[in-house]
């Protein structure tokens, strides 16, 4: 595993997360200032691309290239037009919804909590929904603690869901409608604790973690492959650049869920770390 470089592309950001590779430059959220920001990593100009007064504030890309972007406040799911202004996509019916993968099919899996520590609510597990192309929502599935990152296999069978408290990662067969089956822990990680997750060309997965300071990549069944150690809390990864070889992270000092404003005001970076097996599947 050994020491590798860690860069720092970017700095004094707020919480930052769900970083997305598309065309040839970095996307990632900054939930502390409200937007979603471009980032090129070759010379690292910024460019902010949507402004949504939303936390969480998660995106991911439809096939046909729009970015739609969960506006967890509003319980909208809204699509990014070519020109940058901002549709309805889908109605969520209520607030509280955190991360988004689109799969190959143009199936948008959007998973919220259920309850909200933030605000002192007592524990209730959390859910995964399906936004089908047609813009209407189903519950695809239920218990989980508290659903973070989501990913779907290169084959498009298999959709990978992060359960933070569980210390799991969680295993849905996806069928021909969208619906998810065959649920089962895809692989179990000890103390780990992940966030937001991103799969290989060899079906391992990567996946961030805030308390451990680390990412990690892990076999299916928990094998630990490959870490990266960070200073900082790791919110969520993704594997990008020309081969999909860079592992962009998006990392910040985590101050805790009853702390205002969640992180250390500044402390927001993207790392970018050379890995050996490239990215597939989604995001």
């Amino acid at each position: 595993m050994g020491m590798r470089e860690v860069r720092t592309l970017l700095e004094g950001r707020g919480l930052v997360e769900s970083p997305r590779w598309h065309g040839d430059r970095l996307y990632f959220s900054d939930w502390t200032a409200g937007e979603v920001v471009a980032l090129d990593p070759e010379d690292g100009r910024t460019e902010v691309v949507a402004r949504v007064a939303s936390l969480p504030l998660c995106t991911d890309r439809h096939p046909d290239g729009d970015m739609l972007i969960v506006s967890s406040a509003d319980g909208l799911l809204l699509r990014r037009e070519s020109g940058g202004s901002l549709t309805t996509y889908a109605d969520l019916g209520r607030p509280g919804w955190n991360d988004i993968v689109v799969d190959g099919r143009g199936n948008a899996y959007v998973d919220r909590a259920g309850s909200d520590p933030v605000r002192g609510e007592a524990f209730e597990p959390g859910s995964v929904s399906l936004v089908t192309p047609d813009g209407s929502v189903r519950e695809v599935a239920d218990d989980i603690a508290f659903p973070n990152g989501m990913a779907v296999t290169p084959d498009g069978s298999t959709l990978i869901v992060a359960d933070s408290y569980r210390h799991a990662l969680v295993a849905f067969g996806i069928g021909p409608d969208g619906a998810l089956s065959d649920r089962r822990v895809w692989a179990g990680l000890g103390e780990g604790t992940p966030d937001g997750i991103c799969v290989d060309a060899r079906n391992a997965v990567w996946y961030a973690d805030v308390p451990g300071r680390c990412c990690v990549r892990v076999a299916e069944g928990g094998a630990v492959l490959d870490r990266v150690d960070l200073d900082r809390g790791g919110f969520a990864c993704v594997l990008g650049g020309h081969d999909r070889r860079t592992l962009f992270v998006v990392a910040a000092a985590w101050r805790g869920m009853t702390e205002p404003g969640l992180v250390t005001p500044g402390s927001g970076r993207v790392l970018a770390v050379r890995v050996e097996v490239p990215g597939a599947g989604r995001p």
